[in-house]
């Protein structure tokens, strides 16, 4: 049985999408924002406290994209055939490591749950995302999916984060590929279910 320890947040719905996607059985435990991420138990799964942490068995991965890569691995399913479609995977797997979830993380602290107190921050933070936003649309150009016309986890990690649009009136409309992207994940059977392990987990709608 595999357990996942996660909460509400674009990467912690990774995992749980993904998992939906690939039928796997799963065990989730929730609510992990409120300081017990930071218990004994907790911490002996994951020195870095922090969500999500995937148990399988006597195994356990962390970092979202780790996790997405580790499921894929073991099922053999979310990645695309030939060496030129996966390494594109990866490449834009780690393009939202290291970018597009940063970044929107701070915009997020800035904007969001600091009310914008410091305009020159959220503006800093604003001004990367819309130039990610552009980079995106620009692969997804002629693309059904960011690693050509097979769905992956690049597109499973990347998703979550981009449903929070809404934050600082990003918006989607001026962005027709990531738009017609977007609409297209969203109906997905396994996004709905990963998103429904969460009270407050719907996604919104493209503006």
């Amino acid at each position: 049985m595999i357990n996942l320890y996660t909460d509400a947040t674009p990467n912690g719905l990774k995992v749980s999408i993904a998992l939906e996607e690939l039928g796997l059985e799963y065990q989730a435990h929730h609510g992990l924002r409120d300081g017990n991420n930071v218990s004994a138990e907790f911490t002996d799964m994951n020195p870095n406290q922090k969500i999500p942490v995937l148990k399988d068995g006597d195994h356990v991965v962390t970092e979202s994209g780790a996790i997405l890569y580790y499921l894929a691995q073991k099922t053999g399913k979310l990645m695309p055939e030939g060496l030129l479609q996966r390494t594109k995977a990866i490449e834009m797997l780690m393009l939202q490591m290291s970018g597009l979830g940063p970044n929107f993380g701070q915009l997020l602290v800035w904007a969001g749950a600091w009310n914008n107190e410091h305009p020159i921050a959220t503006q800093r933070y604003l001004k990367e995302v819309i130039r990610l936003f552009k980079v995106l649309n620009k692969q997804l150009e002629g693309n059904d999916y960011f690693a050509g016309s097979q769905y992956s986890i690049a597109d499973i990690a990347t998703f979550p984060w981009i449903a929070r649009h809404p934050i600082h009136d990003i918006g989607l409309n001026k962005y027709n590929n990531l738009l017609r992207w977007y609409n297209q994940i969203s109906l997905r059977p396994a996004v709905l279910k990963g998103y429904d392990l969460f009270k407050d987990g719907s996604i919104p709608p493209p503006a």
